[in-house]
Order: C-alpha cells, then sequence, then structure tokens
C-alpha cells in the first residue's frame, strides 16, 4: 500500500509519540482515534497558562480555565453529542475538574445548540487543540477527519471567533515537524505552538474563511453529527428568507 504525503507524515510521527504518550483506556495507540496525552503535557499546559489570555483543550488546562472564571466551551467526541459550556459560574467549585473529563462535562455542563450559542453572544478569544503533529508554520497534521477545522468552521459561520481569534495547538516536542506545507482553504492554522519546552508563534498564520464546506464532508458526518444538521438548516432557512424578500 502507498502512503499519501500526510499519511506518511503521521505514520512517522506517531512511531516518535508511541514512545511518550499515554495509551487511551479505549484506542490504546490507535493515534488515529484520538489525541494522545503525552510525558510533559503539564509543562506545556502551564507555558500556555501563563500566556496573557488562554482557553483549554486537556483535562487540566479545563480545570484551570475555570478556576480563573472563564467559561469553556468544548464539543464532544466526534461533535457527535454536539457543544457543551462549562460556566464556573453556575459549577460547584468542587465539580470543576470532574467537570472537565470527557464524561463529566455531559453530567455537570450545559449542552448549547448553535442556535444557543448565537444568542448567548459567545466570543471564544482563544482556541486550543491536541494533534497528531504540526509544523512550524502551525499547519497541523490531525487524525485525518478535520473535526477542528468544523468547529472553527460553525463558530466562523455564527460569528463566534474571528481571523483574530488565537489559536493554539499544545503538542509534544517530537510533534512539531520542520515539514513545509501548504493548508487547505478549510485548514485552521495555529498561531502558536506550545510544547514542554517551548512556544512557537507561527508569523503568517492565517485563519479560513469559508466557514463549512459541505461537499469535502466525509461520508456520514452529516448523519452523525447534530450541529452541522442544525447549521444546514439555519443556512438553508437564510437562503429562503433572502429568496422571499
Amino acid at each position: 500500500m502507498v502512503l499519501s504525503h500526510k499519511e506518511a507524515i503521521r505514520a512517522q510521527v506517531w512511531q516518535e509519540l508511541r514512545k511518550v504518550a499515554y495509551p487511551d483506556s479505549r484506542f490504546h495507540y490507535d493515534f488515529s482515534s484520538f489525541i494522545a496525552d503525552f510525558v510533559g503535557s503539564q509543562a506545556a499546559a502551564d507555558q500556555l497558562l501563563a500566556m496573557p489570555s488562554y482557553s483549554s483543550c486537556s483535562t487540566y488546562l479545563r480545570e484551570k480555565t475555570l478556576q480563573a472564571g472563564i467559561k469553556v466551551l468544548i464539543t464532544t467526541y466526534g461533535i457527535r453529542r454536539g457543544f457543551w459550556l462549562l460556566d464556573p459560574a453556575v459549577i460547584q467549585p468542587e465539580l470543576y475538574r470532574y467537570a472537565s473529563t470527557l464524561d463529566g462535562l455531559e453530567k455537570v455542563g450545559q449542552s448549547v445548540s448553535l442556535a444557543e450559542i448565537a444568542s448567548l453572544d459567545l466570543q471564544v478569544g482563544f482556541m486550543v487543540t491536541g494533534t497528531g503533529a504540526i509544523n512550524h508554520n502551525g499547519i497541523r497534521f490531525g487524525k485525518g477527519h478535520g473535526f477542528f477545522d468544523l468547529e472553527w468552521a460553525m463558530l466562523y459561520t455564527l460569528k463566534v471567533v474571528h481571523q483574530d481569534t488565537m489559536t493554539a495547538a499544545v503538542v509534544h516536542d517530537c510533534q512539531v515537524l520542520d515539514e513545509e506545507l501548504i493548508p487547505e482553504t478549510y485548514d485552521t492554522v495555529c498561531n502558536l505552538i506550545v510544547t514542554p519546552t517551548r512556544a512557537l508563534r507561527p508569523e503568517a498564520a492565517m485563519q479560513p474563511t469559508c466557514g463549512i464546506l459541505w461537499y469535502r464532508l466525509e461520508n456520514g458526518m452529516l448523519d452523525d453529527i447534530p450541529p452541522l444538521q442544525e447549521l444546514l438548516a439555519m443556512e438553508k432557512a437564510r437562503e429562503e428568507d433572502i429568496s422571499s424578500d
């Protein structure tokens, strides 16, 4: 089997990542199914927490963000159960750690539709992601499904994120590559890369402005991801309103 360029890079990085990554309880070392935690991730998170503004991606970061009194907007695995809001004003402090886990957030947090996100007038100032690998220009090599790009596109369509919204990747040093790549139109490029030992700021990182490219969705995504269904209905309703004027 001949691997594509990106697939070959992922295979190379995942071989190195296995030396420092913690296995997942369900997916073992199948890095195509989850973003791995790794040795030194807390040191990387601490670097990010020291930045002037920050949000969260790992459990540790989510907990620290709640402790700082900042709301966290997060998606469930594969976005299949949509977006959830963690609000430290309504969550008891002793539950912050539990709320920061993927299981706990659905017990303690608030499920929010795209319409509710828009009506709450949420403005996301900082987006953070893990990823399979990333180059020095902030171009990510994720699991290959594009979930973070979908999240960006949906929130951008709602005007919750903007081109000047800080987007950061928290990774191990072995995941940062010199490989040159040209991002796709829909690729969400990171303008901050944080590892256990350093923080990199790609100079030319530009965020996409295209929203969801419906024709580029993987087979089954629209059926599996309710927020995509909601956004499609919203866009169709908007088109009908325009055509009726």
